[in-house]
């Protein structure tokens, strides 16, 4: 389904179509389509990830002029790939915001590889920078990376070791768990159990009864953010009293806003950035301007999407003109964005770092707990 900006409200709009304060002659006018998934069990992520692409549009720098249009993915690949297709003959990109789900990027990769043309996405899944592919640029820490933060905050500061690990059975959970063993093995730990779960259940009794049964001293999760949301309600109403730590669709103020304040007691999760918690002047102003563009909070995906489009457009001022100015820049500099430093690691890997939040029991708004910084050692 494409949705063009004619159609889009007023707010997202102006953040779609953006002209700087420069002359219109001065202008240096590109297209830079966000194809996302904004229907179907991501829809809450892509809907982050597409406003953190209209917002960093909306702030081009000056003498640049950007045409963002968004193309729903829904959440199959051939949809992804459809409208990817469509982009590259339309719209004359010179760089292309994609799905952050992994199994539509999969798909697109070979499309971008062919065109040569660049590929912006938040997706965490770890083999999509696998496939020796330089047009592929990541702008949230895969699971290579947010996993050792998730493992290492279990252990290392809650002292835990009776890992009771619950994932999903998509492409994301598959390479989340897959990461999390491996980190959990490097430390002698096995799981006292685990549980893959399919997107589409809703009674997280039978999870929750087998959680118990292994009597573990915490819970991993790793699952998307309705899931997630329905996995602490139950363990909250079922008096489990176990810490949770889960991935990042829980630091997703649309997931937290799912549940009630105490339903939130003793859950953590690993994150690229918690813009709600806005600890310096610059994610404040961040704050600030997506609350009053899309009248809602933002996320991780959201600021990492927003530093994506942010780094390229920077190479846009700089004077990249052409899809492969813009991957050579990316694939080559250094960006300090809002979320983090970001570099590549040769393979389109550009986060480094990751952070964990906590919620208190009386707000939706979670505290930062631990800072992982350059985990990779890429920014040494």
């Amino acid at each position: 389904m494409n949705i063009r900006l004619a159609r889009l409200p007023l707010a997202v709009l102006s953040a779609g179509l953006v002209l700087s304060a420069a002359p219109a002659a001065a202008q240096t006018t590109v297209s830079i389509p966000v194809l996302v998934p904004i229907t179907g069990f991501l829809s809450l992520e892509g809907s982050s990830q597409r406003n953190g692409a209209l917002l960093a549009a909306r702030k081009a720098p000056a003498g640049v002029k950007v045409v963002a249009e968004v193309s729903d993915t829904g959440v199959a690949p051939d949809v992804a790939v459809n409208a990817l297709e469509r982009a590259l003959a339309r719209d004359k990109p010179i760089a292309v915001v994609g799905s952050m789900l992994g199994t539509q990027m999969l798909a697109m990769l070979p499309v971008a590889q062919e065109a040569k043309m660049p590929l912006l996405t938040v997706s965490g899944t770890a083999a999509i920078t696998e496939q020796k592919n330089p047009f592929v640029f990541r702008f949230f820490p895969g699971d290579s990376v947010a996993k050792v933060a998730h493992v290492r905050y279990v252990v290392e500061e809650l002292k835990k070791t009776r890992v009771a690990l619950v994932y999903q059975t998509t492409a994301y959970g598959q390479s989340g768990r897959n990461e999390i063993l491996a980190q959990l093995k490097a430390r002698g730990i096995e799981p006292v159990m685990q549980e893959g779960l399919e997107v589409a259940i809703r009674d997280m009794s039978p999870a929750l009864n087998k959680v118990r049964d292994a009597k573990p001293d915490v819970v991993v999760l790793h699952l998307h953010s309705q899931p997630t949301a329905l996995f602490v309600r139950a363990a909250a109403q079922a008096n489990l009293g176990l810490p949770i730590v889960a991935g990042s669709a829980m630091h997703q103020p649309p997931t937290a806003a799912l549940l009630e304040p105490a339903e939130l007691a003793g859950v953590c999760a690993e994150a690229n950035a918690s813009p709600v918690s806005a600890d310096t002047p610059q994610m404040q102003a961040f704050l600030a301007e997506y609350r009053e563009a899309f009248k809602s909070e933002p996320d991780g995906f959201a600021v990492g999407q927003y530093d994506a489009v942010m780094m390229a457009l920077d190479a846009v001022a700089k004077g990249a003109r052409t899809p492969a100015d813009i991957q050579g820049r990316l694939a080559s500099t250094t960006y300090h964005g809002l979320a983090m430093t970001y570099k590549s690691d040769g393979k389109g890997n550009m986060a480094h770092s990751a952070v964990i939040i906590c919620y208190d029991g009386k707000s939706r708004v979670p505290r930062i707990a631990k800072r992982y910084d350059n985990i990779t050692g890429v920014l040494n």
